[in-house]
Parts: structure tokens; sequence; C-alpha cells
């Protein structure tokens, strides 16, 4: 099995290999061997630290000692796509004072900027199946990916009624402040219309009381009339 070698450590293997399983907690160990005659303390990192847990992270190897580094993938819940890991590794290693303790090492040991010498070796993640049951494994993948992209497809349908819905309430929402407008238009017309008639009918009322009353003209005197004398009826002689 190769190995990854700088000037410090040999490491073994040269990548993290997983026999991808869900539910499931896997391991994977690497040998780091100290190839010289220093004290070399070293330090692992990931890029997805919540996905993996590293025992020990960080250490101190004696002059042509080795460390057994165990490296834990969490249990997960899906396969990934196409059964390919993105995830990395990274191994830092420098040179450090003899009878130097894990504990005693300064923070900023691992930080290029303080002056030393690191070393960086850098490791992939590999996923690969079972070799016991391995058509079933391929075939639970097959059906996660399935349902991976079935379920994909549903809250893409989701999303799309989601957003259909919103334009309609907005939709709704503009007819509203449109008819809203409509109605206070014409509220505000028939009250200009209303006013106006108050208006002129107070008017003609201001008119009609303060005109003068019209002035009686002469009463016209009888027109004469003859006198004709009234005489007694003569009343017959009596014998």
């Amino acid at each position: 099995m190769s190995g990854v070698k700088n000037q410090s450590l040999s490491i073994h293997p040269d990548e993290l290999k997983f026999q991808f399983e869900l539910e499931k907690q896997i391991c994977c160990d690497l040998r780091v061997s100290n190839t010289t005659d220093q004290h070399v303390a070293f330090k692992v990192k990931t890029t997805s630290p919540k996905k993996y847990f590293v025992r020990p992270n960080t250490g101190v190897i004696q002059p042509w000692d080795s460390c057994m580094i165990r490296v834990t993938l969490q249990a997960q819940q899906d396969y990934p796509p196409d059964m390919q890991c993105k995830d990395k590794f990274l191994l830092q290693s420098t040179k450090v004072a003899p009878e130097t303790d894990i504990d005693e090492l300064p923070q900023d040991t691992f930080n290029k900027d303080s002056g030393r010498t690191i070393e960086d070796s850098k490791l992939r993640v590999v996923y690969i199946f079972p070799q016991s049951g391995s058509t079933n494994a391929e075939d639970g993948y097959k059906s996660s990916d399935s349902n991976n992209k079935a379920v994909q497809r549903l809250r893409i349908e989701k999303d799309a009624a989601v957003r259909q819905a919103q334009q309609l309430q907005r939709e709704l929402d503009t007819l509203k402040r449109r008819r809203s407008r409509r109605n206070s238009g014409f509220s505000f017309k028939f009250a200009i219309f209303v006013a106006l008639i108050g208006i002129m009918v107070g008017l003609l009322l201001n008119l009609s009381l303060s005109s003068p009353p019209p002035t009686p003209g002469p009463v016209p005197s009888a027109p004469p009339t003859d006198s004709v004398p009234v005489t007694a009826p003569s009343t017959p002689p009596t014998e």
C-alpha cells in the first residue's frame, strides 16, 4: 500500500478509504511514522470537522517511532451523490524540542507565521461499497438515489406552487386596492355633487328672502252713477 512521505513523517495509506454503509460509523486507520532523529509534532485538520472524529488529532512522535491515528466517519443517513466525496484531510508536522509534551505545545506551533518550518501532507477521502453484500449496497444506493431525486422533484414542485400562490395573492391584493380606489373616487364625486346642490339651494333661498315685497298700487274708485229720484208710490184716493 502506497503512502505519503515528507521530510519528517511517513503516512500510510495515502488516502482515507471508507467502506460506506448507511447509519453506521466507519473507521479508517493511518500510521504516521517519524523518519528523523528529532521529535516531530503533528496536527490533523479536515474540511468537514462535524462529519469525522479524529483521535488523536494532535501529538508528538519520538525519533524513529510511529503513531496510529483513527479517523471515524459518523453515521450517515443518505448516500452521497455518485458515491463521490470531496472531503479532504491535512496533516501538518513540525520539529520540536526533545522531550516536548503535547500539552506544552504553544498555540502557534502550526502557524507558518511563527517562523517554524511546517510541512503539509494532504489526504483525500474515498468511499467504497462493502466487499460483502456489495450488490445489496449498490441496490440500496440506487434506490436511495431514486428517492432523493423524487424528493428533490417534489421540493421543486412545492416551491413552484408556493410561488404561484404568492403571485395570485399579490394580484388579488392589487385588485382590492384598485376597487378601493374606485369606490373612494365615486364617494368623493357624489359628496361634491351633493355639496354643490346644497350650495345652489342655499343661494336661491337667500335671494328669495332678501328681495323686497311688491308695493300695492292705488285702489281704483268706483265709477260715478247717475242719481235717480226715488218717488213714493201713489195711493188711490179713498171715497
